[in-house]
């Protein structure tokens, strides 16, 4: 059952079990026997903000642990970070006990899937030592035994912390290996692709090269032969030279069929490696179909802004649902994403924009984005298929 659950899931299922086991000791610490007598003690103002400390720490926890590893957290869960720290300090001041400490554990295991290392581990020192005053002031600690409670805690909360923070970056290794491989199988259709509708067409010139001409040549004999000849010998002549002009004509369609049938490349099939399985983003993609492309430099853009256009909704857009869709319009193949991302107020290019801009201008194409914050992107990207290509810029997306 295990292996089937991610190491995410894991983890937020082992934190909310750690949250639910502290609970117990404080319903026992609150709902104790009041004066040796049968009925439960009341609550009172002070156990009440301890439940709704306790209450508030699990929501958030449940909450910032939704999409550990799909997207990047936003200011608004790292703020509810800030909150699940004060909610397990103030479970250690209202019990009046370590069980705070404990939650602090638990949310340092959040903390690497939110924040960048420094960052990070800059929160988890100054939360520890925020346990330091309650263990001195409430517990009546001394000093250097609560300097080291506090110590001891933070060794465990950063053993946690180095834990979930290997497992992030090998989360993230695993899907940049996910991605490689989606590229790499696309450009391996493409390139499939590519072999077949080069291989039909070197066939059927080498059908038209050398049997067109060799017939076209016994044609010419023949003809010449038949006027050179009389009697039976003519008539069988003029016979072989109809007989080679039906067979240059049936070369010639045989010819012409092996080109209309190779169709191009297939613009479904080297795509849709791209949209299998990519890690923690939707993708639904529509290609028309038949859609075939003649031209493998234009094959090969598609392919390249596809791919970009799948990049910068998982790694910048922050984006979980993407909508591709590819047809043929007015002599062009036209190219629309949307995705549900953050967006932007204003649009600042960077390597991958300006480099996809720059493929679709070599084929003599246009590319449009627009986008708001809060409202995702939109794409719109036009190639025509008449005018030739220029060659692509090597080097030019990453």
């Amino acid at each position: 059952m295990f292996g089937r659950l991610s190491h995410t899931r894991l983890l937020r299922y082992a934190g909310l079990f750690t949250w639910a086991m502290v609970g117990v000791p404080l319903v026992y610490s609150q709902y104790v026997p009041a004066d040796g007598g049968e009925e439960l003690a009341s609550l009172g103002a002070r156990a009440i903000w301890l439940f709704a400390c306790y209450l508030g720490f699990g929501a958030c926890y449940w909450w910032l642990t939704r999409g550990l590893g799909h997207a990047a957290g936003s200011w608004m869960d790292r703020l509810l970070l800030l909150v699940l720290t004060v909610f397990a300090l103030a479970v250690s001041y209202f019990n009046g006990s370590g069980l705070g400490s404990i939650l602090l554990m638990v949310a340092a295991g959040v903390i690497p899937w939110l924040l960048p290392a420094g960052s990070g581990v800059v929160l988890l020192l100054l939360s520890q030592l925020a346990v330091l005053p309650i263990y001195y002031t409430v517990f009546r600690m001394p000093l250097f035994e609560a300097l080291m409670q506090s110590l001891l805690y933070a060794g465990f909360s950063m053993f946690i912390y180095v834990t979930s923070l290997v497992a992030r970056q090998q989360a993230q290794a695993r899907d940049e290996q996910r991605r490689l491989n989606a590229e790499l199988r696309a450009t391996r259709a493409l390139l499939a692709e590519s072999a077949r509708v080069n291989e039909r067409t070197r066939i059927s010139r080498e059908l038209h090269d050398l049997l067109g001409h060799h017939l076209t040549a016994l044609s010419l004999n023949l003809e010449v032969a038949s006027h050179m000849t009389q009697g039976r010998a003519q008539e069988h002549v003029r016979q072989a030279n109809t007989l080679a002009r039906l067979l240059l004509t049936d070369v010639r369609e045989a010819v012409s069929q092996l080109r209309d049938s190779s169709g191009g490349i297939d613009l479904a099939a080297a795509l849709r490696p791209l949209a299998d399985h990519v890690p923690s983003l939707d993708i639904t993609l529509e290609v028309e179909s038949p859609l075939a492309i003649d031209d493998p430099e234009r094959a090969h853009v598609m392919l390249r802004c596809t791919q970009e256009i799948i990049t910068n909704a998982v790694r910048h857009a922050g984006a979980r649902h993407l909508r591709i869709r590819v047809r043929r319009e007015s002599g062009a193949v036209v190219l629309e994403a949307v995705d549900d991302g953050q967006g932007a107020d204003g649009l600042v290019p960077g390597n991958g924009l300006r480099g996809m801009r720059e493929r679709v201008q070599q084929c003599g194409g246009t590319l449009d984005i627009q986008t708001r914050r809060g409202e995702g992107f939109r794409l719109r990207l036009s190639i025509p298929v008449s005018t030739p290509a220029h060659p692509a810029i090597e080097g030019a997306l990453p």
